[in-house]
């Protein structure tokens, strides 16, 4: 047993049994790193192919992975630990969690007819009249619609595609910064990343074209308000990164529009571009409500059989019964104006603070969608210093892959008297001997 790590067996299966073990305990937490191939497997009196075919499982596994001459070390996202954002601390204002403002939610009632008896949906898994809703929600976007699902979530339904398409070690170009969630599923199904850099317009075209030289077998990506930097397409980026993409017809390509009617921004969507392999994934949980676990998306024929195919031997399908409910929210004329007061809302409060935040010096991103993106030099100062002035903000630590550091600032219930407020709060920590040694802009 080697009993600085508490690792032990005699088996490759027994050695990554125990390291789990030891990472779902806690024992071993991210980043903390695994004892050398063959220092290990003296320890255990082992031969060092058993312990290196060990780590291979662990890393197809996503519980950990390697950083070369770094070693091998624990996955800042174990498939078998839960990550959960840290507690916001008793009396701040929070604005890391990336949540609509609770005033532009429609109220959430069941539908009053209930699914009769004990039948099985599997055979009209979608309500027709809710894909005809979704049909005329994507088609004005450009979106073709001719082959739709449904699923449990944009995550949901992205797992079960690259669960599918890819295998692990596999390679997925991810936006950088990106969206934390994506980055730790991709990680936990055993794929390998490929960061892509991105700016206000989304997706940069070289980064891109370098991910997919690099082997990258499905692109990840968000059309607008992109998560944490809050890019959009234009119809110029759009064009140009179909264009790359067209050298790769067989590379899935994943759409995520998850603000979509609250994004303040037009779609340029890399669906209407004529690819071969895509999907265009669409939810309602920014505008219609957080528990509304409910996903459309729009797909080549290929992807739409090969998602269907996998959910049928799972779940089986999505409930009708919450189904019912969107249909009745997104036909519902009351919900619509406030879906529009709404995305209005928004706009102002992001570019209130965006503006407040320029006027003092301080360089913000956010085109579209909930969020602003703050460039930093460091960021735990940064977070820990507008704590001080009673704001929780996010660290960007959990969004990046190799982009410089920053923190993401979610203004959706930010009213513009608070983003006055909150720009001179951050000024301040800047200016407080930590100007040169904090802020990256």
């Amino acid at each position: 047993m080697a009993i600085q790590y508490g690792i032990s067996g005699t088996t490759a299966k027994g050695i990554a049994a125990s390291v789990e073990r030891r990472v779902a305990e806690g024992a071993l937490g991210p980043g903390a790193a695994l004892p050398p191939v063959r220092r290990l497997a003296d320890g255990l009196g082992v031969s060092p192919g058993t312990v290196a075919t060990a780590y291979k499982e662990l890393r197809q596994r996503g519980i950990v992975v390697t950083r070369g001459r770094g070693g091998t070390v624990v996955a800042q996202a174990p498939a078998v630990a839960s990550r959960r954002p840290p507690r916001v601390p008793d009396g701040l204002r929070d604005l890391a969690g990336g949540h609509p403002d609770p005033a532009f939610l429609p109220a959430l009632v069941p539908p009053s007819r209930l699914s009769p008896g004990a039948r099985s949906h599997r055979s009209t898994p979608r309500l027709a009249r809710l894909e005809e809703a979704v049909r005329d929600w994507l088609r004005p976007d450009g979106v073709p619609v001719e082959h739709m699902t449904f699923a449990h979530g944009a995550l949901d339904l992205i797992g079960r595609l690259l669960s599918v398409e890819l295998r692990p070690g596999d390679a997925v170009a991810m936006e950088d910064p990106g969206y934390h969630h994506l980055l730790d599923l991709v990680t936990a199904l055993g794929l390998r990343m490929v960061p892509v850099a991105v700016d206000d317009e989304g997706m940069r075209p070289d980064a891109l074209r370098a991910a997919l030289r690099a082997g990258v077998r499905a692109v990840v990506c968000s059309p607008r308000a992109q998560n944490p930097y809050g890019g959009c397409f234009s119809a110029a980026r759009r064009d140009v990164l179909v264009e790359v993409l067209g050298d790769d017809p067989e590379v899935l390509v994943v759409e995520n529009d998850h603000a979509s009617s609250v994004a303040a921004a037009p779609l340029w969507s890399l669906a209407s571009g004529g690819l071969s392999r895509w999907v265009h994934v669409r939810t309602v949980s920014k505008f219609l409500g957080t528990d509304l676990r409910w996903a459309a998306a729009a797909c080549d024929p290929i992807t739409l059989a090969r998602h269907d195919g996998r959910l049928l031997l799972t779940s089986g399908w999505v409930s009708h019964l919450l189904q019912e409910t969107v249909h009745g929210l997104m036909t519902d004329d009351g919900t619509r104006a406030l879906v529009t007061r709404a995305q209005e809302a928004y706009v102002l409060r992001r570019e209130t603070l965006r503006k407040e935040l320029g006027g003092r010096g301080i360089d913000a991103h956010g085109a579209s969608g909930m969020n602003l993106w703050v460039p930093v030099r460091d960021e735990s100062a940064v977070v820990n210093g507008l704590r001080s002035y009673g704001w929780w903000v996010a660290a960007g630590a959990r969004f990046r892959l190799s982009s410089e550091p920053g923190v993401r600032i979610s203004v959706a219930d930010l009213e513009p008297a608070d983003a006055v407020r909150l720009a001179s709060d951050f000024a301040a920590v800047l200016g407080e001997g930590a100007s040169e040694a904090t802020y990256g802009g």
